[in-house]
């Protein structure tokens, strides 16, 4: 070999070297997942960040009918009006059943980074909730900043778990006990009035939490963050556009639960995506409830990105993601509302 073919040979060695590092350290992107990625990394125009809130809000409506499933039939679909610390708050009630007996309510906050979001963004992942459990689902359309900074989301999602514990007529439900469930910035809201109602208690009890990629903790940065800061739908430039608008205590319980006392509370199913910028602080909540001693199943959906509940049409695999979620959750329910059950029967 002369030398000209020696160093073509060792170029092509170090590239092929190089090839086989890269490999190892690029996290896995599913088929369908990188396919949703292209296109939406090629859309014209400006980035969600960059549009006002009005703007940002009509683009992720318009964006459901493109990127989720229809919602399908359900025996009940009603809109409600539940009194709130700063007057009505819109909901809707989700049921399979026309009617039924006590039970459970789920009680569901929608993500959005507390700035959009709304009862039509998650209508289609809510009906299927709603479908898989057998049980009523009440979504929760809090305040929304910067309009309503923090904390007007989470003081009316408390307000409305409450007042669903307690049965209301407008419900037309018997209401035994909550299940709180909620995506992203709604994952957050679920931790935080789990913790709100186990600190005073609502008229019933929290028997369940099912937070997905839940933002659990903004007093500190997170590897994740930075690995997936642009290019996975949820972008850094993204985040501090919610952060800036919802202008929260970033070290207050309320906004970073995972820095308070964890001791207590209700069962849970967490589930994190692999590249998601906030994936870090859903693993990390997941292993201090472990550590406080709250049963937790965790489910990490591989090669999946942040938003993928309402994105079932547009990635398929996400379909399989959600039924594997809400099957833990159907079964930590249920167990939990047999225990329920069996201590009140105790007590009597």
């Amino acid at each position: 070999m002369d030398g000209g073919g020696l160093l073509a040979y060792l170029m092509f060695q170090t590239a092929m070297r190089l090839l086989e590092r890269d490999s190892m350290t690029e996290p896995f992107v599913r088929p369908d997942v990188r396919m949703f990625l292209q296109f939406l990394n090629s859309l014209p125009g400006p980035k969600m960040h960059e549009l006002p809130p009005e703007g940002a809000r009509a683009q992720m409506v318009a964006m459901k009918d493109i990127a989720d499933l229809p919602a399908g039939e359900l025996a009940t679909l009603l809109d409600l009006k539940i009194p709130g610390p700063a007057g009505g708050i819109r909901a809707r009630l989700f049921d399979a059943r026309a009617s039924r007996e006590p039970g459970p309510a789920i009680v569901f906050f929608h993500g959005g980074g507390f700035v959009i979001g709304d009862l039509d963004t998650h209508a289609s992942f809510c009906a299927e909730m709603a479908r898989v459990l057998d049980l009523p689902l009440i979504a929760v359309d809090y305040r929304l900043a910067p309009e309503a900074p923090w904390p007007a989301a989470p003081d009316d999602c408390e307000a409305a778990a409450r007042w669903v514990a307690e049965s209301p007529a407008d419900l037309g439900r018997s209401v035994t006990s909550l299940v709180l469930c909620g995506d992203s910035a709604g994952g957050n809201l679920t931790i935080v009035t789990a913790m709100a109602l186990r600190d005073m208690p609502a008229k019933v009890p929290v028997i369940a939490q099912l937070p997905f990629y839940p933002a659990a903790d903004m007093s500190q940065p997170y590897p994740s963050y930075d690995e997936f800061a642009d290019g996975y739908l949820l972008t850094k430039d993204g985040m501090e556009w919610f952060s800036a608008a919802y202008a929260a205590e970033a070290t207050h319980v309320r906004t970073s639960p995972l820095t308070g006392n964890l001791a207590d509370l209700p069962p849970a199913v967490v589930v994190t995506a692999s590249l998601d910028p906030i994936r870090d602080q859903g693993r990390a909540y997941a292993a201090a409830l472990a550590k406080a001693g709250v049963p937790v199943i965790f489910r990490e959906a591989k090669g999946q990105i942040h938003g993928f509940i309402t994105l079932r049409k547009a990635i398929p695999s996400s379909i399989a993601d959600v039924s594997a979620a809400l099957a833990a959750l159907k079964h930590v329910s249920t167990e939990a509302e047999g225990e329920r059950v069996m201590a009140q029967a105790a007590a009597a």
